[in-house]
């Protein structure tokens, strides 16, 4: 743990990055150090990856603090009301403790997972590099995610099925969500089945990158992905999806969370 309030760590971040998020940090481990309250600081997200673009993309942190009640809420939001405007990338920061952590990470083993994968510890200890996400949590919630995935679109494809920028934008929107579930089931489904005989996929082999993550599922799966990639390089570059191309998405991306469902009802756990 560090000592004092000057060990904050930033040379592994962009240095973009690192001029919006340094007072802001600063200003939390001055309003929390002192007291013993702070525990660590972690970036996480796709600030963190290939996928990062400074004029779409968040900036989100994770402050580990050793309890938290209704002042402690207040104190970090008045720490980061003077930089709201100002560095308008950073979002306000998910504020845990270490036991919520230890009691939730078999109802969230995706969020953590990702947390596992892509974190940056600034300061503290860290906290995410050692979490063992257990199998039978990650397909419970796996299977989850993916039928709220094909009622979500259901009902999106309805509500917008003749407007094709907003249901371009809702395309755009669900691959920031669909990609984080992803890795999840790279990491549940890449272990030992009867027709590949390979060992469980370690953490370290779930790739990072968006693109990555949705060619390797596919590979493991053998579920058609490309819906997912079109739809991930068209967001990049901006560019809108025709009406036929947002059928075809939409057929593509249902027949897809299908098979996944399936694949991940019947794996052997």
């Amino acid at each position: 743990m560090p000592e004092t309030t000057e060990a904050l760590g930033l040379s592994g971040l962009a240095p973009g990055i690192r001029e919006q998020v340094a007072p802001f940090l600063n200003g939390i481990v001055k309003g929390f150090f002192p007291g013993g309250q702070l525990h660590s600081i972690h970036i996480v997200g796709s600030v963190l990856t290939p996928d990062y673009h400074p004029k779409t993309s968040d900036i989100n942190s994770v402050v580990i603090l050793e309890h938290v009640d209704l002042e402690a809420i207040k104190r970090v939001a008045a720490i980061g009301k003077p930089y709201a405007k100002k560095a308008k990338n950073l979002s306000p920061p998910l504020v845990m403790t270490p036991a919520h952590i230890r009691d939730s990470l078999n109802v969230f083993p995706i969020e953590y997972l990702n947390f596992k994968l892509i974190h940056e510890t600034v300061w503290g200890e860290d906290i995410f590099s050692g979490l063992e996400i257990d199998r039978k949590d990650l397909r419970l919630q796996c299977e989850r995610e993916l039928e709220i995935m094909l009622v979500g679109l259901r009902q999106g494809y309805l509500k917008m099925v003749e407007d094709d920028k907003k249901l371009t934008e809702a395309f755009f929107r669900s691959i920031k969500s669909y990609v984080p579930l992803f890795r999840g089931l790279i990491y549940l489904l890449g272990g030992e089945t009867e027709k590949t005989k390979t060992p469980p996929v370690a953490a370290c082999e779930v790739p990072v990158a968006a693109r990555e993550v949705i060619d390797k599922l596919s590979a493991i799966t053998g579920v058609n992905t490309y819906a997912f990639a079109k739809v991930h390089e068209r967001k990049k570059f901006g560019t809108r999806l025709s009406s036929e191309e947002l059928g075809t998405a939409f057929e593509q991306y249902y027949e897809a969370a299908s098979k996944l469902a399936e694949i991940t009802d019947a794996a052997k756990i």
